[in-house]
């Protein structure tokens, strides 16, 4: 859907983007200018391409005697998931002008947010996105329309942050990960923290969005209290990095929850104290570890792991042994549930969507600004997560056994 011209095509009415930045406004008020400036992209993106057809400007000499021209325009009444406006699609005089950016015989544009949107989910700056419509449609907008058109979206995102929630998860995976926020002028680091559920289908959910001045137990204690007021009621199981005190938290709300730290960052710390080409070997003899059938020989493969590695690295099975009490739920849980739990599919790929998200950016500008980039570029993620995880038919039949008093009566009759 490119559109290629040799000239620059009518910049977007400086104006409407002014009005839109200038002072505070009503949502309604901000609508009403983005649908202006909607109606005002569209019209100069098909100035842009009839351009192209007959190979010269409005109003240029080059145009007389051409054997085509411009003859005026047709309205067109154009319908997105916000609003609907009538749009000018001019017309040539031999009726060879097919429109591409919107069809002779679409009356549906669910285009220019969208685009601009999905660039920035995907870690585009807001002169990235400036650029790429530049050079897509040949269009001159400012960064400061680009951050409007996402700042309209922060209304949007607190209602998706405080939505209510289900009553009954059978398992919960907290992280947080560290960025750079600008705070009453000047740059601090701030802790975003992330909660996926895995709800009684099967299927992650995104639950919701955190930011706070550091990763503590205290602030966790706070997410947690914030998920039961949305409705949640009953967690199964909490997968957990080794914060201190974060257990002690989630079993305050959740009395009933199995608390298990989360192996993904337990070999993720342990590894960061190995060179780069023991990783491998390293990795390896851990996974014999929390891949053990049972507890007894859990314990018998770390005992072996420090006999081949504490000469090296002492510090990693002092790290296991000090954080046991919370591994060893593990093996009491059985096989299907805890293929399931220590995955490392749902906390890995997370992490690697969060950091390629903020991938690039030294700095955000304030809070909602976080929230609405991981927002919008994890909404682009969890557009891929419509299948319920592996093996989620053989784990669902063991926590029916495991938690027949907790688990509701339509997940008990789908096993």
């Amino acid at each position: 859907m490119s559109v290629e011209t040799s000239q620059k095509t009518p910049k977007l009415d400086p104006l409407l983007v002014n009005q839109l930045l200038s002072g505070r406004k009503t949502a309604g008020e901000i609508e009403d200018l983005l649908k202006d400036l909607r109606k005002a992209f569209i019209e100069s993106a098909l100035e842009g391409e009839l351009t192209h057809l007959l190979g010269y400007q409005k109003h240029e000499a080059a145009g007389r005697n051409s054997g085509n021209s411009r003859n005026g325009a047709s309205r067109k009444t154009v319908k997105t998931d916000e609003s609907q406006f009538e749009v000018e699609v001019p017309r040539d005089r031999n009726g060879q002008f097919e429109p591409q950016l919107i069809a002779k015989h679409q009356r549906r544009w669910d285009g220019f947010d969208e685009t601009i949107l999905a660039l920035y989910a995907h870690g585009m700056s807001t002169r990235d996105v400036q650029s790429f419509l530049r050079q897509k449609y040949d269009i001159e907008i400012s960064p400061e329309f680009v951050s409007s058109v996402c700042e309209s979206l922060s209304a949007g995102v607190q209602e998706w942050r405080t939505r209510p929630l289900a009553a009954v998860w059978p398992i919960l995976y907290l992280d947080a990960l560290f960025l750079k926020v600008r705070d009453e002028g000047r740059v601090v680091t701030k802790a975003l923290y992330v909660a996926v559920g895995v709800n009684l289908e099967g299927r992650k959910e995104l639950l919701g969005l955190w930011l706070g001045q550091s990763e503590g137990a205290k602030f966790y204690l706070q997410l947690l209290n914030e998920l039961k007021s949305r409705g949640v009621e009953d967690i199964f199981i909490a997968c957990v990095d080794g914060l201190k005190g974060l257990p002690e938290a989630i079993e305050s709300v959740f009395p009933k929850t199995t608390v298990q730290t989360c192996v993904v960052h337990l070999v993720r710390h342990s590894l960061s104290f190995v060179s780069d080409k023991e990783r491998k070997a390293v990795a390896a003899d851990l996974k014999t570890i929390y891949q053990a059938a049972t507890e007894t020989e859990a314990l018998q493969s770390l005992e072996k792991f420090q006999i081949k590695w504490d000469k090296k690295y002492p510090v990693i099975s002092r790290s296991w042994r000090a954080n046991w009490g919370r591994v060893k739920p593990m093996f009491e849980l059985p096989a299907e549930i805890r293929r399931v739990v220590y995955t490392t599919n749902v906390i890995e790929s997370l992490n690697f969507s969060l950091r390629k998200i903020i991938k690039g950016r030294s700095a955000f500008p304030n809070d909602d600004s976080v929230f609405r980039l991981i927002y919008l570029g994890l909404e682009q993620v969890s557009r891929k997560w419509t299948m319920p995880i592996k093996n989620w038919k053989a784990a669902l039949q063991q926590f029916a056994i495991l938690y027949e008093d907790r688990l509701p009566l339509e997940a008990l009759a789908a096993t």
